[in-house]
């Protein structure tokens, strides 16, 4: 069955198309429409069933009513969780918001940026790549909204919501090392982003503070293509191949949940002989036994800061606002013992 449009409601309520239009948009009142006949118009709306294209009314009002999300993976739980809040927060203000995982490919993300502007949407929230610089320097051109958050671009000159990760895993490599231990292991990734490079930063800084030496054959790279299965075949060979490691700090909470599996497959202790640290909390570490300690990041406050800032940008755009020199907010790490 063809879907109804405006004609179609113009026709039943016997006005013009603009007529339907202006009350559409909630300009009825600017333009003198009558109480009656809005009221009516709104009648033959619901009685119908009508839902307008999103699309289309962007095209007429300039405004959508949609954020786009992109993100490094939705599935991961520290970017799902800043995905529902940010929902959350967003439809409290009559927005929506659409999501996407560029899966550390630039051409995928390249992609979501074509899709999203055909969705004509009103800003973006972005966990950035490397790669997207022109993207956004587009958009930013264009005078399109944009915040970044968890990681940044230094040569873009955009609004940014960051934690501070230096300073979260140097507070968990301090902590293991105040518990006796020297020979502490650092897990990454492999992806060439500012936040991965910064953790690995707070751990070395740590261990020189401390007159550790950092030992390279303790730090070990996972790929971010590999699957499940691959990561924890390759923690095995790692553990099993330095069985010396005292501690072991995971620069992602995917990663711990990984070194979680080979643990348990290798059968090793988690105890005060060998003792885990993960990057972001994640449920699976409250529930452990023992529980693992971890690096919390202030999801509810990036939430709102990112919030925050991509409405105050949208609406300086509307009102044709006086630009104003970007916000880079940097928010504390907190360590949980467990």
């Amino acid at each position: 069955m063809k879907p109804l449009s405006i004609k179609d409601i113009a026709k039943k309520a016997n006005v013009s198309i603009t007529t339907v239009s202006f009350i559409l948009n909630g300009k009825a009142e600017k333009m003198r429409i009558s109480q009656d006949m809005i009221t009516k118009v709104q009648t033959i709306i619901k009685d119908l069933g009508f839902r307008p294209n999103q699309v289309a009314r962007s095209l007429r009002t300039g405004n959508s009513k949609t954020i786009g999300l992109i993100v490094e993976d939705i599935s991961n739980p520290f970017f799902a969780s800043i995905a529902r809040l940010i929902e959350d927060k967003a439809y409290k203000h009559g927005y929506k918001i659409i999501y996407s995982s560029t899966e550390n490919d630039i051409d995928k993300a390249k992609g979501l940026f074509r899709m999203f502007k055909s969705r004509q949407v009103d800003g973006y929230i972005i966990a950035p790549m490397l790669g997207m610089e022109e993207d956004i320097k587009e958009l930013i051109s264009d005078n399109i909204p944009v915040v970044l958050f968890d990681r940044n671009l230094p040569d873009l000159d955009v609004n940014c919501v960051l934690v501070d990760n230096k300073g979260g895993t140097f507070a968990a490599t301090e902590f293991l090392i105040n518990k006796g231990k020297k020979k502490i292991a650092f897990v990454t990734v492999d992806i060439e982003v500012q936040q991965i490079k910064d953790r690995q930063r707070g751990y070395e800084d740590a261990l020189k503070l401390h007159k550790l030496k950092p030992i390279k054959k303790l730090c070990i790279q996972i790929p971010f293509t590999n699957s499940a299965a691959e990561t924890t075949t390759e923690l095995i060979r790692f553990f099993t191949d330095n069985p010396d490691i005292e501690a072991v700090l995971f620069s992602t909470n995917y990663l711990a949940v990984r070194g979680l599996f080979c643990f348990r497959d290798m059968d090793k202790k988690i105890d005060e002989n060998f003792q885990v640290v993960a990057y972001d909390d994640h449920d699976i570490f409250e529930l452990h036994c023992p529980p693992i300690s971890v690096v919390d990041q202030p999801i509810e406050r990036i939430a709102d800061n990112v919030i925050d800032l991509i409405l105050k940008e949208m609406v300086k755009v509307n009102t044709f606002g006086e630009k104003e020199e970007k916000s880079n907010v940097i928010l504390d790490a907190s360590f949980i013992e467990r």
